[in-house]
């Protein structure tokens, strides 16, 4: 096979193919130039060294890796660290009855957008359905009914929710915790007046927005 690959090309074919077969010498200077020229940093000696290895590898780099940086996570705060940091509470200087009256506002026209609006004529289940999953801080709430006498009429600004408790700030800008179970509270906007059973409303306001409620009748206190 090597000596097939050696041979000169036939002066017919020569013609055919169009090209000159060169002599041996010819074809060595033309071989050597080219080594020389394709592996500058090797000598003679050690490229007839390689070349008797019947292999040449030529003009080869190995491409580098690209590393992609790997993305560090965030690490948030577990929920007993917020505690030990009171991220949720309320600072004495911030709990002002006037501050929230903006909030208050802006949730008044959550409200209306949310329920297309208040008039008479709206279905007050309709109303009742979308109320269920709605956001209430900024509300203004009144207990009025509690198995403890002391939270029955305590009006304020919704300021914080949580699971089975809502903190509200009194027009006299103090804060008070009522607990949802065992409370009925009313909310009222524009005229419609909803009233909320606690104890039925011990979720997350996160929670309750994906929440499916049945209808079905309330247990009275």
């Amino acid at each position: 096979m090597e000596g097939l690959v050696n041979a000169r090309i036939p002066s017919d074919q020569e013609h055919m193919l169009g090209i000159v077969s060169k002599s041996k010498k010819d074809a060595e200077k033309f071989t050597d130039a080219f080594l020389k020229n394709s592996l500058p940093d090797m000598c003679k000696t050690e490229i007839d060294r390689v070349m008797l290895n019947k292999y040449v590898v030529l003009n080869y780099t190995r491409k580098e890796k690209v590393t992609e940086k790997k993305t560090k996570k965030i690490k948030v705060l577990s929920a007993k660290q917020r505690r030990q940091m009171h991220v949720f509470q309320l600072k004495p200087e911030h709990q002002k009855y006037e501050f929230f009256l903006p909030l208050h506002e802006l949730w008044k026209q959550y409200i209306r957008d949310l329920c297309n609006g208040l008039r008479p004529e709206s279905n007050p289940q309709t109303i009742q359905q979308r109320l269920l999953k709605a956001d209430f801080h900024g509300a203004i709430l009144t207990v009025v009914r509690s198995k403890c006498p002391s939270y029955v009429g305590t009006t304020g600004i919704l300021v914080q929710e949580m699971k089975h408790v809502f903190k509200i700030i009194t027009a006299q800008d103090k804060l008070k915790v009522i607990p949802k179970r065992n409370s009925v509270f009313a909310v009222e906007i524009d005229g419609f007046v909803s009233h909320i059973y606690g104890s039925k409303f011990e979720l997350r306001s996160s929670e309750r927005s994906a929440k499916k409620f049945k209808v079905k009748g309330t247990i009275d206190l």
